[in-house]
């Protein structure tokens, strides 16, 4: 493989990774996710990519490639298995990875919510139910600040704050597995307001918070009212909503009051999202994007060109506001297609800060093959396989790395 052109990078840039506890460490035995798998609803996760064991000897690979940033979520099933019962184990466990992420050399980030809860909160409505953010979030965010904040260089409070609500609330497979657009309304804004007030929570332990916004734009392919319909109620609900409370501490979903919070404006030190495809939009139905794209195993096309669009787009919406790619990745066996891809999302990276965008890390997913949800151990995203060899993709980022001042 050939190595990157020569060229420099920020000072300071964050080369990371990321990764979420149940994908590798396995569901939690309290949590809403083990009992999905026993139900038959997802494949069974068992102990992940076995990272509980094998985290020291990850945190060194990844600081010999340079990788000096690892997002990893701190499940709140574990530490906390029954409503206000702390597993002391649990907790010195966590903190046992976090000083050894440190003593790699790797600066830890962390997330409290990665799409699984524990069952006793599930089982109160989860995020369906107002006073289950506003009491039993809210207290569980203060106790993993005031427990792990000396150890944590970073945070990411909620993954895909955006994308949860879909997965979990139409129909897309994951726990609860409901499909009701009332819901879906009802839990978009819940979890708006759950990621913002924990990043303003989270700042007061004086390490810098960003977002994972789960971001793509959408493309129209017809000139139908139900395509110009569908692409507006998108930026609505994926960008507009999360976006117009930082920027203005207003939140509105679909057609409901604005929930005023001027306290929530300006929430994230960062605006981070991951970015894995773009879509096309025909007869008011998303369709694949470029639809000459080659496909992806899990359905979407491949383009890393959208990464650009993202990127210009936030810029744009939000001058000033320090952008952090939280995610990039590609599920795929074809290692040369990961590098690839890498290489080219690297470009688009290093020509975006050129052009005054002000990108603050690039975090790759995933550091290992591990548990993809539905789809089980059968997707690869790792730049490791779960045997911990390196592929050749991981040069790819190495090569950067090496080159940053």
């Amino acid at each position: 493989m050939t190595p990157a052109p020569h060229r420099t990078w920020p000072a300071g840039f964050m080369w990371g990774t990321g990764a979420s506890s149940t994908q590798c460490e396995g569901a939690a035995p309290a949590s809403d996710w083990i009992e999905w798998e026993r139900a038959g609803h997802a494949p069974p996760s068992g102990n992940g990519n076995g990272f509980s064991e094998r985290y020291s000897d990850d945190f060194e690979i990844l600081s010999q490639l340079g990788l000096t940033h690892h997002r990893l979520s701190i499940e709140w099933a574990r530490i906390e298995p029954q409503e206000g019962v702390h597993d002391h184990a649990a907790i010195a466990h966590y903190r046992t990875v976090l000083q050894s992420a440190r003593e790699a050399g790797i600066h830890p980030w962390v997330c409290l919510f990665h799409f699984t809860l524990p069952k006793w909160f599930a089982d109160r409505g989860g995020f369906l139910v107002d006073e289950n953010r506003t009491k039993y979030w809210s207290r569980h965010v203060d106790f993993i600040a005031d427990t792990f904040g000396d150890l944590v260089d970073g945070w990411q409070p909620v993954n895909e704050t955006n994308y949860y609500p879909t997965a979990a609330y139409l129909g897309r497979g994951w726990s609860p597995g409901h499909n009701d657009l009332e819901e879906w309304r009802t839990v978009t804004e819940q979890m708006q307001l759950a990621t913002a007030e924990a990043a303003v929570r989270l700042k007061r332990t004086g390490a810098p918070v960003a977002s994972v916004f789960g971001l793509s734009t959408v493309h129209l392919l017809d000139d139908e009212p139900a395509s110009h319909d569908f692409v507006a109620r998108f930026y609505a609900s994926n960008w507009n909503a999360g976006l117009e409370l930082f920027r203005s501490g207003v939140l509105q979903v679909a057609d409901r009051a604005p929930i005023i919070r001027p306290d929530l404006a300006g929430s994230f030190d960062m605006i981070g999202f991951s970015y894995y495809c773009a879509f096309g939009v025909r007869n008011g139905q998303l369709a694949l994007y470029p639809e000459d794209a080659p496909p992806s195993p899990l359905g979407y096309t491949i383009w890393p060109e959208g990464l650009q669009l993202i990127l210009d787009k936030l810029h744009a919406e939000l001058p000033g506001t320090p952008l952090l790619i939280a995610e990039y990745g590609i599920g795929t066996d074809d290692d040369s297609i990961r590098a690839s891809y890498l290489a080219e999302g690297l470009d688009i990276t290093h020509d975006a800060i050129a052009r005054g965008v002000d990108i603050k890390g690039f975090f790759h997913w995933t550091a290992v093959d591990n548990y993809e949800w539905l789809h089980g151990f059968d997707l690869k995203f790792g730049i490791m396989d779960i045997d911990r060899h390196v592929r050749p993709s991981a040069l790819v980022l190495q090569a950067e790395t090496h080159h940053s001042r």
